[in-house]
């Protein structure tokens, strides 16, 4: 056996015993937490996600920067949980302006970096704006079970698309973004997303028509993806193979939140503008 064929192997192995791991603390928390103790885990993701980030973009430098994340990686969650629509607009608009102003007064010099300022808004509309949707979610009707929904759906969709990239992969995906990626695996994802996705509805969902759910599945799967995708340049643009080592085996948090961040707001609207 080839040493890339052993690291390989140990490379799965380490991801299937962290996701053993954690997967139990995960089920206890979404199925016997309250909304509050659920929002806790969401709020603490989020705040190792933007962690991570900041790193990423901003390097050993900047901490003013970091700090402001942070913050906002705290607040946001908070406002999602104990406020309304309203509030959270006015959070995130203060927001905008309040970096904006303290980066302008904390000038000293005649070069500055205002693209400091844009990494820090990205990033609070990244992470915890786009992941604080899991606390929606968690307060719809059967919440627990539509969390549960975008759980199967992402993460079956990506062991499935981990064997069927490992096994038939030939032809790649994005390349100059994602090397690892290939059509194979992707087709093997939208697939094994989709009937994951059926099965879940078919006996925790089945008020909800199956055409509607194999919608979800087709479209949040390939959204996923483009999550997955869209994290993965980021880290090519600064240099990062990974967002961080907090995960054995899947790199950091941010690398396992990739493709949630975009099919938690999607599900989500899908379910209160078309389901209903």
């Amino acid at each position: 056996m080839s040493d890339n064929t052993t690291g390989e192997s140990n490379l799965l192995l380490k991801r299937w015993l962290t996701g053993l791991a954690l997967a139990p603390v995960l089920v206890l928390v979404i199925v016997y937490g309250s909304k509050e103790i659920f929002a806790a885990l969401v709020a603490f993701f989020i705040i190792a996600g933007v962690w991570e980030y900041n790193n990423i973009v901003f390097g050993p430098d900047f901490v003013k920067e970091k700090i402001e994340g942070l913050i906002l990686a705290v607040i946001i969650p908070l406002v999602v949980l104990f406020g309304d629509n309203r509030q959270l607009l006015a959070v995130l608009a203060l927001s905008v302006l309040i970096v904006f102003i303290i980066f302008v007064l904390s000038i000293r010099e005649s070069k500055f970096d205002v693209l400091s300022v844009a990494k820090v808004i990205f990033g609070m509309m990244y992470i915890p704006f786009l992941m604080s949707y899991f606390i929606f979610l968690r307060m719809t009707d059967k919440g627990i079970e539509w969390i549960f929904f975008v759980l199967f759906l992402a993460f079956i969709g990506d062991i499935v698309a981990l064997y069927a990239g490992k096994y038939f992969g030939k032809h790649k995906l994005i390349p100059f973004v994602s090397p690892g990626k290939t059509v194979e695996g992707f087709a093997g994802l939208v697939a094994g997303s989709t009937t994951a996705c059926l099965i879940f509805a078919y006996y925790f969902l089945p008020e909800v028509s199956l055409i509607q759910i194999a919608v979800l599945g087709f479209t949040g799967s390939i959204i996923g993806q483009l999550g997955d995708i869209c994290e993965s340049a980021i880290k090519r643009f600064f240099g990062f193979k990974d967002a961080g080592s907090l995960l054995p085996g899947h790199g950091g948090v941010l690398d396992r939140l990739d493709c949630l961040i975009f099919i938690a707001p999607f599900v989500y609207y899908y379910r209160m503008f078309i389901i209903g």
